[in-house]
């Protein structure tokens, strides 16, 4: 029996999240990440091998005051440009800040990056809920969990990694931090095809989706991003 991805993703299962073939062709780790352990960071890792980030909401952002890292770097000759990735030339990427959590050591170990995911998660809720938040009291720059911020208007804007695994969060009522990591190939020394990615969630027992479900999902349940920010907030309240 196929497992449901958003049911597996609420209940705070590492869910393989496959993008779109005319995009990245990337197969995710996505968990929630208040629900991450250090064994779920080391598994990332090690099984999937690309770069452990954690997702966000655009509106979530915005209230911490995280910028894009392009706009903290706009004076740099070597900044990023619209049309700089072949991927996805119509769209910048949604990298911000990497940080570490303040009572990391180095911030590198599977318990530090641990204890920042968790700590995202819990300020993207409390700031989601109206509660008084100071994250540069919580976090430091630079670190080694990097941030990612969706785009305003989600899978309605741009289809990549932060923003399905945000909105698949949004669509399971969960608090709407995702912590993401590429599937990578050992042998050939690029992503991991989508087939092997398959064969690895049902050898583990893991639900997989494509990028297309989510956003056909997204399409018929229709998020207008100024309705749903009051319907979100009551959500996660109840988490």
């Amino acid at each position: 029996m196929t497992k449901d991805a958003f049911t597996a993703l609420r209940q705070g299962e590492m869910v393989l999240l496959y993008d779109f073939d005319d995009r990245e062709r990337e197969t995710d780790f996505a968990m929630r990440s208040d629900m991450i352990t250090s064994h779920d960071i080391c598994r990332m890792r090690n099984d999937a091998g690309g770069l452990i980030c954690t997702a966000i909401p655009f509106m979530a952002a915005k209230k911490l005051g995280l910028p894009f890292a392009r706009e903290v770097l706009r004076n740099c000759a070597m900044v990023e440009q619209l049309g700089d990735i072949p991927y996805d030339p119509s769209n910048n990427s949604s990298f911000s800040l990497w940080v570490n959590h303040r009572d990391t050591f180095t911030g590198i170990t599977d318990h530090d990056r641990t204890k920042t995911v968790n700590a995202i998660s819990d300020v993207v809720r409390a700031v989601i809920n109206g509660e008084p938040v100071s994250f540069k009291e919580q976090f430091r720059t630079p670190g080694h969990m990097p941030v990612l911020i969706a785009a305003e208007h989600l899978l309605s804007q741009r289809h990549g990694q932060t923003e399905l695994s945000v909105a698949m969060a949004e669509m399971s009522g969960i608090i709407p931090s995702i912590t993401i990591c590429e599937m990578l190939d050992d042998e050939s020394g690029y992503a991991l095809s989508k087939e092997d990615a398959i064969r690895y969630a049902k050898r583990h027992d893991l639900a997989f989706i494509e990028g297309s479900e989510v956003l056909d999902r997204w399409e018929k349940v229709a998020y207008p991003k100024a309705e749903c920010t009051d319907s979100l907030a009551a959500a996660v309240n109840r988490i």
